[in-house]
Parts: structure tokens; sequence; C-alpha cells
């Protein structure tokens, strides 16, 4: 008897750690969970994709439209502004989504108006299916205008905002969910 309650004590002890390492950066449960959200998509330099969002009733944020290569098009993006995150340079980004089976881009932007560099990682979906994607912030590529600038170190302390992006050079219709957005703390 003595053994199963101090095993169930460090069982205990073992998860309250594991979730306190954890820390939600964006759910979509609550009223006004689109509010800060805003899409950004090729027009801004002529071209004709078409990218929008909304928090369907399963209170997830969907990602969707369609893809266009016309006038040198080809982009579909959604972010937000999130104050400074307190990332650190050891976390990792957790992101749960369901996808298309296409490949999205994760930016995160050091700078509060999100101009300037993003700072990049590329992950592949399952089509309709659930998956939880790892993103370690030492990873992160800066990116400006689709080139990269490997020697420009990201900050992670500075991290400002976060989005999700469409690139792939694949005309059609595209669709990613997202429950979640998480950070999983490392020790230092």
């Amino acid at each position: 008897m003595k053994r199963t309650i101090i095993f169930a004590s460090m069982f205990f002890l073992i998860a309250t750690v594991s979730k306190a390492d954890e820390r939600n950066l964006f759910t979509f449960d609550k009223p006004g969970s689109a509010q800060p959200w805003q899409t950004v998509n090729d027009g801004v330099m002529g071209g004709r994709s078409d990218g929008r969002f909304k928090i369907n009733d399963d209170k997830n944020m969907e990602f969707f439209g369609t893809l266009s290569l016309e006038n040198n098009g080809g982009f579909a993006s959604v972010r937000v502004r999130g104050g400074n995150l307190t990332l650190k340079k050891d976390d990792v980004i957790v992101v749960r989504v369901k996808g298309d089976g296409r490949e999205y881009k994760f930016n995160v932007y050091d700078q509060p108006n999100l101009n300037g560099f993003s700072y990049r990682q590329s992950f592949k979906t399952k089509n309709n299916e659930w998956i939880e994607v790892e993103l370690p912030v030492r990873n992160f590529v800066a990116t400006w205008r689709g080139r990269f600038f490997p020697n420009q170190k990201l900050d992670p302390s500075n991290v400002a905002g976060l989005g999700f992006l469409l690139g792939d050079k694949k005309a059609g219709p595209f669709k990613l969910e997202v429950e979640w957005i998480k950070v999983k703390k490392t020790e230092e």
C-alpha cells in the first residue's frame, strides 16, 4: 500500500511538471479569438491569391482559400500580433493542425508591426489528419520577400507576432485547420 502511494505521488509530480512546461500562445475557443488575426496575400504585389480565415464551429481557426500563380503571385498568409511572446532560444513552438497534404510555413516576427524579416520553418501536413508539429525556436531562418538571410539571427525575446503562410507554387484550393499554438519551455 505504501509503495502505491509513493508511485502515485511521483507520477502526479511528473505530470504536474510536464504541464507547467507548456504554455498556450493561442487558442480559438473564446469570443474575439479571431480579432487580432489578419490575412496578407500576394495581392499586395499584384497577385490574385485569395486566403481567408474564420473560427469554425469546433472552435478552431481555419485558414483557407485558393492559391493563384497569376500575375507573379503565389502566396497567402494569416498572422497575428501577439505582443512579446517571451520566447527563449531553447523553446519549442508546437502547433496542432489538420491540413490538406500541402507544405506550409510557420513564421515568427521580431518587429511589432510584423514588417522586416520573417523567421520561418516549413512543415508538411497530412491530408485530413490531425498532427502536432514541433518547431524549435533555434531553427527559424530569416527570410525577406522569399529570400533567405542565414546570417540574420532571431532574438527570441523580441518575437512579437507569428503566422502561417502557403507558398508552395501549386495553384488551387487549400485549407489548414489550427486547434492551438503552444510553447514548450525547456530547461536552461
